[in-house]
Order: C-alpha cells, then sequence, then structure tokens
C-alpha cells in the first residue's frame, strides 16, 4: 500500500505535494519522491528512506519550483527499498513519469516483451514496466496511450502520470486501489486518500475502477478505457482530517479488517497462473519441494496461530510432517533439524526479535529457511532462503487481523504446492482448491456484513471476567487467535483450550454466566464439539458458536450461533476468525479501551 498525491494549478505544486504526503505516509514509508514540471523538463527527485529526507532533499519543496506535479510514499511490493526503486519511475529520455499503488501481476511477461524491443530498466519494479510500456505505446496523445496500457497491464493500480509535452494536464487511473480527486478554485488534486487534500478542499470526487482522469489547473474530465467522456458527481467531504486518514472508519483496526477480502485476493491471485500455484518470487524448484521430508514451522504471535493451522493443512494435504514452535522457545529446545528439514518463519514485519534468532540458529545449523514476511527487504527477507511475501500492505493497528488473513492465504498456497510436487494433489483436486481460494474474498465480506449482529452479542458480555475458546483440530488453532484478540484489545482474560482437553481440568474453571466460544468448522468433528458445548452448559456457561451454514444442529447447544459459508475445510480459518476478530473488536469499544493501541503493546517486537 502506497501513497500518491499530485497536484495542477496556481500553487507551486512541491510543498503541496510534500504536505500530502506527509498525511499519507501511515501508508508506506520505505521511501519517497516527487516529479514536478518545472517549464522545461519533468525534475525528479526522490530517496530511500521516510518522507523527511525528500523534504530535506527539496528544502520543503522550494528546489523544485513549478504548479504541476506528482508525488509518492512507497510501501515496497517488487524490489526492496532504495533511491533506484522509488517512485516516480520515468522513461528513458524522462518524458514520461509515473507513480503507482498497487501491483502490476503480469510485469514479468511485460518487461520480457519490452527488452526484447530494446528497452533497459534501472529498477527492479513492477512500476518502472508500466512507464516504458506508456513511452512504447506513446503517439503524442496521452489518453489514447494510457487506455492502450491499461488493456494490457493486469493485477491492481492507482497511477499518477504525467507527460513533458502535455505540461498543463495531469492524469489519474484507479483499478482497485483508492483514488479520488480534489477539486478548488486554486487547482485540482489526485490523492489516494482524503487526508492529503483536505487542507485546500473538501470538493471530491471518487474515481471508480477502470476511469482515467485529466486533471487541468481549471478543469477535470472523466473517461472510460474506452476514451468516452463520463460525468461524475461532486461530494463534499464532513469528516475532520483525523477521521479521513481511517477512511471514514472509526478505528484503523475496523478499517484493517473491513480490507481482508481485497488482501486475500491480492495475495493469492498473482500466484495462480494457469491453473497451477506459482511462487515466482520463492525461487525454489519443484525437484528441491519434493525433497522436503518435515517442516518447522516458526513464529510468535497471531503468526504462531497461522502456523497453528497450516500444521493441519500441510500434513492433511501434502503428507509432509510439521512441527509448530513458538519463536522464544525453538531455540532453546535443541531441536533435531536433519537433513531434509526445512524452517518456515512467518512475520508480519519481518523484524520479529524471537523469530530472526531462531532463523539464525536454524541457518548456523544447516537449515535452509523459508520466510513468509509482509515487508519487503526485512530482516527475515533478506537473511531467509527463499522469500513469499503476502502483500498484505502496512497494517497500523496493533491488533492484527489484515496481515494474519494474508498468512494464512500464503500457508495455503505453500501447502497446495507441496502437495502437487509430491503427487499428493491431482489436476482436479487443485482445481477444486482454487475455486474455493477465489470464492474467500466475497466470503469474507459476507461475514463482515454480519457484524450488526455481532455487535449485539458483544455488548452483551462488556464486563465478563473469563471467556474460554474451544475447538478441534484447525477449529482449535482458530480458538487459539480468537483468545489472543479477545484479550490484546479487551484486556479481558481468555484462553483457548483443545476440546477435547475440557475434563482435564478447564472445566472446572466454568461457573454460572461464563461465556464459551465454541468453533465448529470441520464436519467430521461437529458431534464432539456438540457434545463438549453440552458439557460446559450443563455447568451454567453461555455459548457462542462459529459454524458452517447448514449445520443447524448445533443451535440445540449454543446460545448464540454465528453461521459461515461453507468452504473447503482446510480453508475455514479464513472465515471463522473474522466474527471472532469482530467480537473482540466490539467488546474492547464498549469497555471503552484503546483499540488501535493497546496498553503494554506495539506493533513489531524489536527486542526479546
Amino acid at each position: 500500500m502506497c501513497g500518491i498525491v499530485g497536484y495542477i494549478g496556481k500553487m507551486q505544486a512541491a510543498p503541496v505535494i510534500l504536505d500530502g504526503l506527509a498525511k499519507l505516509e501511515y501508508r508506506g514509508y520505505d521511501s519517497a519522491g516527487m516529479a514536478v514540471y518545472n517549464g522545461k523538463e519533468i525534475r525528479v527527485e526522490k530517496s530511500v528512506g521516510r518522507l523527511n529526507v525528500l523534504e530535506n532533499l527539496t528544502k520543503g519543496g522550494t528546489t523544485m519550483p513549478g504548479t504541476a506535479g506528482i508525488g509518492h510514499t512507497r510501501w515496497a511490493t517488487h524490489g526492496v527499498p532504495s533511491d533506484v526503486n522509488a517512485h516516480p519511475h520515468c522513461n528513458a529520455d524522462k518524458t514520461i513519469a509515473v507513480v503507482h499503488n498497487g501491483i502490476i501481476e503480469n510485469y514479468i511477461a511485460l518487461k520480457q516483451k519490452l527488452t526484447g524491443k530494446g528497452y533497459k530498466f534501472l529498477s527492479d519494479t513492477d512500476t518502472e514496466v508500466v512507464a516504458q510500456l506508456l513511452d512504447y505505446y506513446y503517439n503524442g496523445d496521452p489518453l489514447q496511450t494510457i487506455a492502450k496500457v491499461l488493456h494490457r497491464v493486469e493485477g491492481s493500480y492507482a497511477f499518477g502520470i504525467m507527460f513533458a509535452d502535455h505540461p498543463g494536464e495531469l492524469y489519474a487511473v484507479r483499478k482497485d486501489c483508492p483514488l479520488i480527486i480534489g477539486i478548488s478554485d486554486d487547482g485540482n488534486f489526485m490523492a489516494s486518500d482524503v487526508p492529503a487534500i483536505l487542507k485546500y478542499t473538501r470538493s471530491v470526487v471518487y474515481v471508480d475502477n477502470q476511469e482515467i482522469v485529466r486533471l487541468t489547473a481549471d478543469d477535470v474530465k472523466f473517461y472510460t478505457v474506452d476514451e468516452e467522456e463520463i460525468q461524475k458527481k461532486v461530494e463534499v467531504v464532513e469528516w475532520d482530517a483525523n477521521s479521513a486518514e481511517k477512511g471514514g472508519y472509526e478505528h484503523f483496526m475496523l478499517k484493517e479488517m473491513h480490507e481482508q477480502p481485497k488482501v486475500v485476493k491480492d495475495t493469492f491471485s498473482p500466484r495462480i497462473k494457469k491453473g497451477e500455484i506459482v511462487i515466482d518470487e520463492l525461487k525454489i524448484s519443484d525437484e528441491a519441494l519434493a525433497a522436503i521430508k518435515k517442516i518447522f514451522i516458526v513464529a510468535c504471535g497471531s503468526a504462531y496461530h497461522t502456523g497453528m493451522t497450516a500444521k493441519y493443512v500441510f500434513e492433511g494435504m501434502a503428507r509432509v510432517p510439521v512441527e509448530v514452535d513458538l519463536a522464544s522457545e525453538f531455540r532453546y529446545r535443541n531441536p533435531i533439524l536433519e537433513d531434509g528439514s526445512l524452517v518456515i518463519v512467518v512475520s508480519q514485519s519481518g523484524e520479529t526479535a524471537d523469530t530472526l534468532a531462531a532463523l539464525r540458529m536454524a541457518k548456523d545449523a544447516g537449515c535452509p529457511i523459508l520466510g513468509v514476511v509482509n515487508v519487503v527487504g526485512s530482516s527475515i527477507a533478506r537473511e531467509a532462503d527463499y522469500v513469499m511475501y503476502t502483500w498484505a500492505g502496512p497494517e497500523i493497528a496493533v491488533a492484527t487481523t489484515k496481515a494474519y488473513s494474508a498468512q494464512l492465504i500464503a500457508l495455503y498456497l505453500l501447502a497446495m504446492k507441496f502437495a502437487r510436487v509430491r503427487g499428493k494433489l491431482s489436476d482436479a483436486g487443485l482445481a477444486d482448491l482454487i475455486e474455493d481460494l477465489k470464492e474467500l474474498p466475497a466470503q469474507i465480506e459476507m461475514v463482515m456484513n454480519n457484524r450488526e449482529e455481532i455487535q449485539k452479542i458483544a455488548n452483551r458480555f462488556l464486563a465478563a471476567k473469563d471467556v474460554f475458546f474451544i475447538g478441534r483440530g484447525i477449529d482449535y488453532a482458530i480458538s487459539l487467535e480468537g483468545s489472543l484478540k479477545l484479550k490484546e484489545i479487551s484486556y479481558i482474560h481468555s484462553e483457548a483450550y483443545a476440546a477435547g482437553e475440557l475434563k482435564h481440568g478447564t472445566i472446572s474453571l466454568i461457573e454460572d454466566g461464563t461465556l464459551v466460544a465454541a468453533i465448529s468448522t470441520q464436519p467430521a468433528l461437529y458431534a464432539k464439539i456438540i457434545s463438549n458445548m453440552v458439557e460446559v452448559k450443563s455447568r451454567g456457561a453461555v455459548v457462542f458458536a462459529v459454524t458452517n451454514a447448514g449445520n443447524t444442529e448445533i443451535e440445540k447447544a449454543a446460545d448464540y450461533v454465528i453461521y459461515i459459508p461453507e468452504t473447503n475445510p482446510y480453508f475455514t480459518d479464513s472465515l471463522a476468525v473474522i466474527p471472532l476478530q469482530l467480537l473482540a473488536y466490539y467488546i474492547a469499544v464498549g469497555r471503552g479501551c484503546d483499540v488501535d493501541k493497546p496498553r503494554n503493546l506495539a506493533k513489531s517486537v524489536t527486542v526479546e
């Protein structure tokens, strides 16, 4: 997730762009850059690091005169954070400049085509391909050229584009990435989010998918991808700047929960090619994968819980033994890392101290490391032998939601890949799994749409002192994450237990009114978990259940039931975790807790 700002009008562009980027730095802070037309040429300045580096480099924008420009603050996806990978990207003559938020899925094929035509590339980014492709098709007509390019690129994007021979124009394009247009008497703006322009205007137009916008100092025109002009409605923003940064949501956590359908899609879509799982950045052969005899998954916190789910998926789907370890314990137990072992380390930030230490210990022991991380260029990404990115974008709330969902998808894909190369998954079986994956974004949206019902349930338990989560198999792994979400943002004591262990002590803690959350998504275990629910209800518990649509038998043992859409049993965590996230969120809100910044917690744990 990156931030885009563009301006054309009466004011100096560079200070306006810098101000806008400062409001969007939460969207990315690996690097920043600007392109401004100075009356003769497009001048570009960019630098790795936070926005203040660019501000100092340009002396607050004063060294870049001109009334038209585009700017960018980057969250690295393709290409490590560096000066050369920073946006804007240009063609060889620097007559076309582009900033981009999103992922171009077919950039490798496009790059190969352009290389064959004699084009040379300076960066490792997917965005530079767009700049060179614009150059390739440019015929003097920016609108026509952009339309041609859009018919050829695949993926998600918001573009800001400028052409040196059309200095009085800026162009904006959107598909599946946010982009708004601001309108004022002093000029016109483009931005990834409203906060970037609230200082200058509250009159905005929301750009829809595959629309092209031409901005001049005193006019804005909208076109379809077929170059047909369309009329758009100007709306007035009523929010204050602080609310706008959250996209109108009360908390970043709520916003990030709502982003999960897109994040899930962004993580799997580029990896499904011609009916197969293709993880380009992994750079490990099928033969090497097939030779793996044992997998260790090592992580902390919520990432550890994705590993717990992955154990069931890998062992069931690929028939390869898996051990899951807390990173803080892994290196102290002297694990047996034999030939044929693979250690998978999972971390959103890629900087978690315990996970890094475990990685280094395993690497010193001669074991290959596969990192599943969100942050490009992070320590884990650099030090692992192989890396797979989750592409969740920056997550601001301390309690993870969308990064957790992205990690699940990455691990599903890895398990499917392992199963395929080990001969455990047929063509038909793979096709069915892929179809189920493709359904998940819409299904997550369906569960999110049930949030009001979950809020009503949550409001009845604001005074709870103890909450217990129970499940079997994958449902136990889901219970672990549900329990963690609740305790970390509501400060209610919460524990997760394998439901079969209730009789071994835990049931003694159940009293009248104790809330028990029962997860039941595995059809083969329906009867078992219902029996466990009856056990706790007979001791006075109030039972909140999450189960698959159609499992109405559970209503006999539960006080409250939230149904999720049916999917492959391996993928149920992606759906069942959503009501648990919402339950935790609404209980925390009802108790007056600081949802985004819970006490004593930090987003990235970089100390042991």
